[in-house]
C-alpha cells in the first residue's frame, strides 16, 4: 500500500505545472550548445580550482577571470534564467510536499488506530 501511494504521489508531481516547467526549461537549456559549453567550462574550472585549493594552492588570476567571464555569460542568458526560476519554483513545491508528508507522519504516529488499507 505504501509503495502504491508513493508511486501515485510521484505521478502527480510529474504532472504538476512546476515539474513540467522544469522539464521544458531543461530541454531548452540543453538545446543551446553555447550555453551548455559555457556551463561545462565553468564546471571544469571549478574542479581545477578545487584541486588547487586542496593541494594548498590558490586558483590563478587567469582562472578567476575566465570563471567571471563565463559566469556573466551564463547568468545573462534568458534560457538559464528560466531554468533557475523553474527549479526554484519546483523546489518550493517539493518543500511543501515534504511538509505535508511530515504532518501526515506526525498524525499517523499519534493515531492509536492501526490500519492496513
Amino acid at each position: 500500500m505504501l509503495s502504491d501511494k508513493a508511486v501515485e504521489l510521484g505521478r502527480l508531481i510529474g504532472q504538476s505545472a512546476e515539474y513540467q516547467a522544469v522539464k521544458r526549461a531543461n530541454e531548452a537549456l540543453n538545446e543551446d550548445k553555447q550555453l551548455v559549453e559555457a556551463l561545462q567550462q565553468m564546471e571544469t574550472l571549478r574542479r581545477d580550482a578545487e584541486a588547487l585549493i586542496q593541494a594548498g594552492s590558490s586558483p590563478t588570476p587567469k582562472m578567476e577571470e575566465q570563471l567571471e567571464q563565463l559566469l556573466g555569460t551564463v547568468q545573462s542568458n534568458a534560457l538559464y534564467q528560466r531554468f533557475i526560476a523553474a527549479n526554484e519554483n519546483f523546489d518550493k513545491v517539493m518543500q511543501q510536499v515534504n511538509q505535508w508528508m511530515l504532518e501526515g507522519i506526525k498524525k499517523g504516529a499519534a493515531s492509536p488506530i492501526i490500519t492496513l488499507g
